[in-house]
């Protein structure tokens, strides 16, 4: 599904039009963002759900208003067509990823619009820049 980048990716500000792509077809876990403008150009990005239930930040009001969001917080009822997601700095091993949920990615599934936020550290201590993956998954099974 391709979206339109209404507040960019920081670094990536040429970038305009990205495709969210399901990394396996049976599980919403992982998704793979890429540009549709410059092949070299994608991200991992993770549900941040599946890993904390305490992940909710009040949404900017300039981007509710490029992405015509109507609810205050990413966990609001008014924003169902919202989804969130975080990029992932994948590493081998995979136990050395990191994910960073201080700058989510949001998209709306309605407009196919998307943005990314910069939340502020001190207002949001509880998220890190790179919190290990392994914090939140188990890897020992595999």
């Amino acid at each position: 599904m391709e979206f339109v980048v209404k507040s960019p990716i920081l670094g990536f500000e040429h970038i305009h039009k990205m495709a969210l792509e399901k990394i396996s077809k049976d599980d919403e876990t992982f998704m793979q963002l890429k540009s549709c403008e410059n092949d070299g150009i994608s991200f991992t990005l993770v549900n941040p759900y599946v890993m904390r239930t305490d992940y909710e930040f009040e949404i900017p009001s300039p981007v509710k208003a490029l992405l015509d969001l109507k609810g205050k917080t990413n966990t609001d009822p008014q924003n169902s067509k919202l989804v969130i997601l975080n990029i992932v700095c994948v590493k081998e091993p995979i136990e050395e990823s990191s994910v960073n949920f201080l700058a989510p990615l949001l998209f709306n599934f309605e407009t196919l619009t998307m943005a990314q936020v910069v939340l502020e550290n001190f207002k949001y201590e509880n998220f890190g820049l790179s919190e290990p993956i392994s914090k939140f998954f188990d890897f020992s099974k595999q």
